[in-house]
C-alpha cells in the first residue's frame, strides 16, 4: 500500500488527460467529509461536511480547509451532495459564503435539508434534483447517480466519467436487504460500472473493522416494541435529527400503543418537518403534538423524541440530564438512546447516561439492547463490493486510519494490487493517470473553526490557552515599578483563580520575584516585555516544582 510522508511535497502539475483526487476531509477522521476532483483544470467537490468538535473549547464546529480551492472558485463546476447527514453537508454554508452560486447537486431529500440550512445563513442556492439512475453532464464531469442504503433515506452514490478515467464513491452506505423504506443498495448497478471499469473506487471505511454484514433496520423493531410494553411513564428517545427510519419506527410504535409524540429541538423539528412534507416520513393521523401542550397528556400517554444521543452538551437530552430542561426526567421515565457512538464520544454519553440514570430514569441503549444499527457496510459487504466492482485502484475514504487501513486490507484480499491501494490523509493528492493512480504530493489542509462567529481566526495557539486556563487555571503577577528609579514600588500582588490552594502559599515566591527584579535592574534590563518574561519564568519554576502545576502566568509590570 502507498502511505503519505510528512516530506511530501507540494504535487507537479496533472499531466493534461490525469485525473487528480484531494480530500480535504473525511481521510483518518469520522466527519468533515470533502473530495475534490479536477480533470482539464476544472473542479468537482462531492460533499461538504463538517466535524464535531471534542477537545476543542469554545469551537462549534471544524470545517474542511478551503484554501487548496479558494484561488479557484471560478473553476468549480458543481457540488456533489452524496446524503443530508451533517458531516457531509455541513460546511456547505461556509463555502457558499465565499461564492453563493456554486451549482448544488443532490436528491430531494438533501437539497431540502440543506436548502433549509442555507437559509439560515441567508443564502439562495442553485440547485439541481437528481434521483438514482439520473446521468448528467457537470462541465468535464459525467455524473450517473446510484441509489444506496444508508441511515437517511435518498442517499446515492455518484459515478464519475471523465476522459482522464473513472470513478466510483460510494459516499455512506450499507447494503440492508431487507431497509424500511424498500430502497436497496444498486449492485446491479454497481456491477454495470464494475464492467465498465472503475479506475478508482472510493468506499466508506467505516465499518470495515467489523466482520460479517451489517444488521439489517427491520432487526431493531422488537427493542423498540419492548421499550414501549414495558415503560411505566414517558418514553424520550434520542436519535440523530436526521434519522428518518428511526423517527418513523417510534411513531409507528405510539400508534399502535395510544402514546402521543411531541419532537423536542429546533434541528428534529425541522428535518422531521421536511421529511413528512416530502414524502419520506408518514406522520399517524393524531399521533404528533405540539410540547407545548404535553401538561394536558397523562404521562404514560407520552412520547418526546429529541436530540443528544451523542452527549452533544447543548442537545436537548444532556441538559436534560443537567437538569437544565423545562423537561424533568425522573423515575418511572424510559429513556431509549437509539444510537451508536461515534468515536470520540463515548465519554461524554456515558456522562449523560449515568446523569438521567441518577435522576431515576432508566436508560435503554446499545450497550444493554439492540436498539440501534449502523448505517455502514461491515467487511462482508465491502469484500461484496469489491468483487462486484473489480476495481483498478482503490482510495479508502470515511474513517479514521485503522478504519482506512482495514478497508485497504479488504482490496488487496479481493485481489487489487497491493501498490493500487492507497491509504492517504487529508491535503494529499492521489493523481490517475492512464489507468494506474499514485500519490503525486500534499497541500496545505488544516482544521478551519467555527468559534462563535468568527470563521477561521480560532488556531491551536488560542486552543491551547484555553485547555491550559480550563485545566490548570491562571496566575496573575502585578509589579509597579517607579519609571525613574526602576526599583519596585508596589507589589508583587499575586492573584489566582482556578487553585485549590490558598494564596498565601505564595507569599514564597514573592520574594523570589524581587529578588529577579533587582538583579534584573542591576544589569541595566528595563525592558517591559523582558521583565515580564523574568517573572514568568521565575513563577512558574516555583508553581511547577512546588504545586506540579502549569498554569497560564500572566505577569503585569505598570510604571509609575
Amino acid at each position: 500500500m502507498s502511505h503519505p510522508h510528512p516530506e511530501l511535497t507540494l504535487p507537479p502539475p496533472l499531466p493534461r488527460d490525469g485525473v487528480r483526487v484531494v480530500a480535504l476531509g473525511g481521510l483518518g477522521e469520522v466527519g468533515r467529509n470533502m473530495t475534490v476532483v479536477e480533470y482539464d483544470g476544472r473542479l468537482l467537490i462531492v460533499d461538504c461536511g463538517v466535524l464535531f468538535p471534542e477537545d476543542h473549547p469554545g469551537v462549534d464546529l471544524i470545517l474542511p480547509d478551503f484554501e487548496y480551492i479558494e484561488g479557484r472558485l471560478d473553476d468549480i463546476e458543481a457540488i456533489v451532495l452524496t446524503h443530508g447527514h451533517e458531516d457531509h453537508i455541513g460546511a456547505v454554508p461556509y463555502l457558499l459564503r465565499l461564492k453563493p452560486d456554486i451549482p448544488l447537486i443532490g436528491s430531494t431529500l438533501t437539497l431540502a435539508l440543506v436548502e433549509a440550512k442555507l437559509k439560515e445563513h441567508r443564502i439562495t442556492p442553485y440547485t439541481m434534483g437528481v434521483r438514482e439512475g439520473q446521468r448528467e453532464k457537470l462541465g468535464n464531469f459525467d455524473c450517473e447517480f446510484v441509489a444506496v442504503n444508508h441511515s437517511i433515506p435518498d442517499a446515492l452514490a455518484v459515478f464519475i466519467r471523465t476522459p482522464g478515467g473513472t470513478l466510483l464513491c460510494t459516499g455512506d452506505f450499507k447494503m440492508d436487504q431487507l431497509p424500511l423504506d424498500g430502497r436497496i443498495t444498486d449492485l446491479r448497478a454497481f456491477a454495470r460500472m464494475g464492467e465498465e471499469g472503475v479506475d478508482l473506487f472510493l468506499t466508506d471505511s467505516t465499518n470495515a473493522e467489523v466482520p460479517g454484514f451489517t444488521t439489517p433496520e427491520k432487526s431493531i423493531t422488537p427493542a423498540i416494541e419492548q421499550v414501549f410494553q414495558q415503560a411505566e411513564r414517558r418514553i424520550i428517545v434520542a436519535c440523530f435529527s436526521s434519522h428518518v427510519h428511526r423517527v418513523q419506527q417510534v411513531l409507528d410504535a405510539a400508534q399502535k400503543h395510544g402514546r402521543k409524540v411531541a419532537m423536542v429541538g429546533r434541528s428534529m423539528v425541522r428535518n422531521m418537518g421536511i421529511a413528512a412534507d416530502l414524502g419520506y416520513l408518514h406522520v399517524p393521523d393524531g399521533v404528533l403534538v405540539d410540547a407545548k401542550k404535553l401538561d394536558k397528556l397523562e404521562d404514560d400517554k407520552i412520547v418526546l423524541i429529541c436530540t443528544g444521543s451523542q452527549g452533544e452538551p447543548m442537545a436537548a437530552l444532556s441538559r436534560m440530564a443537567n437538569r437544565d430542561h423545562n423537561i424533568d426526567v425522573g423515575p418511572g421515565d424510559t429513556v431509549l438512546m437509539a444510537s451508536s457512538l461515534i468515536p470520540g464520544n463515548e465519554n461524554a454519553v456515558y456522562r449523560v447516561i449515568n446523569g438521567l440514570m441518577r435522576l431515576g430514569a432508566k436508560v435503554v441503549h446499545k450497550g444493554n439492547a439492540l436498539v440501534h444499527v449502523s448505517g455502514h457496510a461491515s467487511a462482508g459487504e465491502l469484500l461484496y463490493c469489491y468483487n462486484i466492482v473489480k476495481p483498478k485502484n482503490v482510495l479508502p475514504i470515511h474513517g479514521e486510519w485503522r478504519h482506512l487501513e482495514a478497508n485497504g486490507e479488504l482490496a488487496v484480499a479481493t485481489g487489487v494490487p497491493r501498490e493500487q491501494v492507497l491509504l492517504a490523509e487529508n491535503g494529499v493528492v492521489v493523481d490517475l493517470v492512464r489507468g494506474k493512480a499514485a500519490i503525486t504530493g500534499a497541500v496545505p489542509c488544516g482544521y478551519v473553526y467555527v468559534d462563535g462567529s468568527l470563521v477561521g481566526t480560532t488556531d491551536e495557539t488560542l486552543l491551547k490557552d484555553r485547555r491550559i486556563l480550563r485545566d490548570e487555571g491562571f496566575v496573575t503577577i502585578i509589579v509597579v515599578r517607579d519609571a525613574a528609579s526602576g526599583k519596585i514600588a508596589a507589589g508583587p500582588e499575586i492573584q489566582t483563580r482556578g487553585f485549590a490552594e490558598d494564596e498565601a502559599v505564595f507569599d514564597k515566591v514573592r520574594p523570589k520575584v524581587e529578588q529577579a527584579l533587582e538583579e534584573a535592574r542591576a544589569k541595566g534590563i528595563s525592558d517591559t516585555y523582558q521583565l515580564q518574561q523574568i517573572i514568568r519564568r521565575t513563577v512558574g519554576g516555583f508553581v511547577g516544582g512546588k504545586l506540579r502545576r502549569r498554569p497560564m502566568i500572566i505577569p503585569i509590570v505598570i510604571d509609575a
